[in-house]
């Protein structure tokens, strides 16, 4: 079930957003809180064509509470007494408003900084203030610190628990709570209204995250990070599952340093983990059975768990290297467009080494450079390359020139700055710096001629080998582009 939360500032807005949450909603919060001037309750409710839960929040619990708290409990009172389906009651003033009518009670405890500890104990305190339900709300910022909190609403109850996580990692608690038995789940009703930064809207859990069809027996496949990429990937793949009829969805979760997140994973029956750049090294460590180009290039984008252990792999090498030989004409697994070809990576960091493998798999002539000569030069040996200083690199002929190098470890763009006068029309160029956006150096090589392998194309294939390994089918390239259309390429 999912509950839209509102706060409005004056009762005709008010109304207006109870008619178009309920639209798209199970049940509406009507937050009081924000209302400039005392409402008329029953007449909000006159209309309301869903279930209607009223709260009034205090600063303390994330509101914008300014009056009196006796004001703040009467109006709770008289919202009991206009009959909605819930009240929210805090758990230290639940006591001081007691039961009335049908109206059912939402027993609430809120931590906004610190993790919530002991819930147990939080919880028999609800059932003892009348609570028909009991919710509880704590930052869940990372997978072990939302812990306790997923493990308490995925656990039996006669009451039932609702449970809200606070900051990015929140998201994963809402998709892990709709599996694991929470009476309902929260979203805002569009960009702008959240409760708190990061919330999920009512649209991007129906688009991205397929909500509605997740349940107990929902396999997850866990993919790493919060970013536009990262939600891309989730979006294609959740689109794919769906075009396959199979009972499998994506959950957006931080991989961390924390030891136990293995055992978590376990817990959690999550065989598969999608991880992305920032990611990867931390993947590298906790795969088992890394392959060759994982281990070669230093880095696994996924892992996946079987018999003996999580094996670690590199996809993004595969992506790279079909996309280059479609470019160059390969139509099919056995031509070899790049035997002898001279090949240029500007990189020496692990998505330089892993794209090396795979050219070299295909009897490519490597030549490999980098704004950090030692580094190359380290690369190249690693990968029985050619080493080409960067200021040498303007007298090297190549016919595949790849963009590679990683951005530095606090973000911003990678540090190589090429004179696009060294592209040539005879040139194919592809960058993998951005993925999949359209960078500065590939409308250079537009402009001077140069065949341009396609952003789009390498993320479609790189989505295509993770979908082949969880599902064990294809990708339709239709489903992506359905999924996606141009949003990513701008």
């Amino acid at each position: 079930m999912l509950c839209i939360s509102i706060a409005p500032e004056s009762r005709r807005l008010g109304r207006v957003d109870l008619y178009n949450a309920a639209s798209q909603a199970d049940l509406v919060e009507f937050r009081l809180d924000r209302l400039g001037k005392t409402p008329d309750i029953a007449e909000l409710l006159e209309g309301a064509t869903k279930p209607v839960l009223f709260s009034c929040r205090r600063r303390s619990d994330g509101g914008l509470w300014n009056e009196s708290e006796d004001e703040r409990l009467q109006l709770l009172r008289s919202a009991i007494v206009a009959g909605p389906a819930y009240v929210e009651l805090e758990l230290d003033v639940a006591a001081k408003i007691p039961r009335f009518g049908k109206t059912k009670r939402v027993v609430s405890f809120t931590s906004l900084t610190e993790p919530l500890g002991q819930i147990e104990s939080l919880y028999e305190q609800a059932i003892k203030a009348q609570a028909d339900v009991v919710k509880l709300v704590g930052p869940t910022t990372t997978l072990d610190i939302a812990w306790p909190l997923l493990a308490a609403v995925s656990k039996r109850r006669d009451i039932p628990l609702v449970g809200m996580g606070l900051g990015r990692q929140g998201l994963t608690f809402t998709l892990l709570g709709l599996k694991h038995g929470s009476p309902w789940i929260y979203a805002a009703l569009e960009k702008g209204l959240e409760a708190f930064p990061g919330q999920a809207t009512v649209a991007e859990l129906d688009d991205i995250y397929r909500w509605r069809q997740i349940g107990p027996q929902t396999r997850f496949v866990a993919v790493a990070g919060f970013e536009p990429t990262d939600v891309a990937t989730v979006k294609v793949l959740n689109a794919g599952f769906a075009a396959n009829q199979l009972n499998v969805r994506c959950l957006p979760l931080e991989i961390g340093t924390s030891d136990k997140f293995p055992k978590r994973l376990e817990t959690l029956q999550v065989d598969v983990v999608a991880a992305n750049s920032q990611s990867s090294e931390r993947a590298l460590e906790l795969s088992q059975v890394p392959e060759d180009a994982a281990r070669i290039s230093r880095s696994a984008d996924l892992l996946v768990k079987q018999s003996d252990g999580w094996h670690g792999l590199n996809t993004l090498w595969r992506a790279a290297l079909r996309s280059i030989e479609a470019s160059l004409g390969a139509t099919a697994p056995e031509d070899r467009p790049l035997d002898r070809r001279n090949v240029l990576i500007v990189g020496a960091g692990g998505l330089a080494r892993g794209v090396a493998y795979g050219i070299q798999r295909r009897k490519g002539l490597i030549s490999i450079t980098g704004s950090n000569n030692d580094e190359a030069q380290a690369a190249a040996e690693s990968c029985g390359a050619r080493h080409v200083p960067i200021m040498n690199m303007y007298d090297t002929l190549c016919d595949v020139i790849v963009f590679a190098e990683e951005p530095p470890p606090a973000g911003g763009k990678p540090n190589v700055k090429i004179n696009p006068s060294f592209l040539r029309p005879h040139m194919t160029v592809i960058d993998l710096t951005d993925l999949p956006r359209e960078t500065q150096m590939l409308r250079e090589a537009r402009e001077r001629g140069c065949k341009v392998v396609e952003p789009m194309d390498v993320l479609y294939e790189r989505l295509a080998v993770v979908f082949k390994t969880i599902a064990g089918k294809d990708l339709s390239r239709e489903v992506m582009q359905a999924a996606l259309g141009d949003s990513l390429a701008e």
